[in-house]
């Protein structure tokens, strides 16, 4: 195509709106069937212009070894040497013309690890538990210095003292007495309410 319109397509177009403006009776519907497939033409040829689109490399296929989806989408081997690539067509023919070596071979070619190599435990763990209780540690080391250097003295407000006073005075001020504080004082036995 190469970006350049068929003649036929701006002629459907002008053909379509000569026929409307000269009073010819023409059904809504075959109008905007004429007018769709302009713009369906439009767009293919703007197409051309920008030359032939390339798939984004997160939208291709990709080899996962997994237990849950034991078939990949590809192959693990995507680009054959000529050694695989005569092995494979051996493997067109009968199975028992192959070694074990051989139907190893055609089984890498096609898959990464075994069930057996998938479910091998690893030590990835240690890693892990370690960076954890660095950060862990890090983060402890910071908070004792901020209590010791950053920090004043706990404020008055926080005593027992001042904490007794401070529910004496909402008690007096009979504070939430439906269902909250005061609720729960017994005021003729002055304690709390059991």
């Amino acid at each position: 195509m190469g970006g350049v319109c068929h003649p036929s397509h701006s002629s459907l177009a002008s053909g379509v709106l000569s026929a409307a403006l000269q009073g010819k009776r023409m059904l809504s519907s075959r109008v905007l069937s004429l007018v769709g497939r302009r713009t369906l033409s439009t767009t293919g040829c703007l197409q051309g212009h920008a030359g032939v689109a390339k798939p984004e490399t997160y939208s291709l296929p990709v080899y996962i070894d997994r237990r849950d989806a034991p078939l990949p989408d590809i192959a693990f081997v995507y680009n054959l040497t000529p050694e695989q690539k005569a092995l494979k067509e051996k493997e067109k023919g009968t199975w028992a013309s192959l070694n074990s070596k051989e139907k190893l071979d055609l089984y890498r070619i096609k898959f990464h690890e075994t069930y057996a190599e998938m479910n091998k435990s690893s030590n990835e763990w240690k890693t892990i538990l370690g960076g954890t209780l660095l950060f862990v540690g890090f983060t402890a080391f910071i908070v004792l210095w901020q209590r010791k250097y950053l920090y004043g003295d706990v404020p008055h407000t926080f005593s027992d003292d001042w904490l007794a006073m401070q529910t004496k005075r909402m008690l007096d001020m009979r504070i939430n007495p439906v269902e909250g504080f005061s609720a729960k004082w017994d005021y003729d036995k002055n304690e709390w309410k059991k």
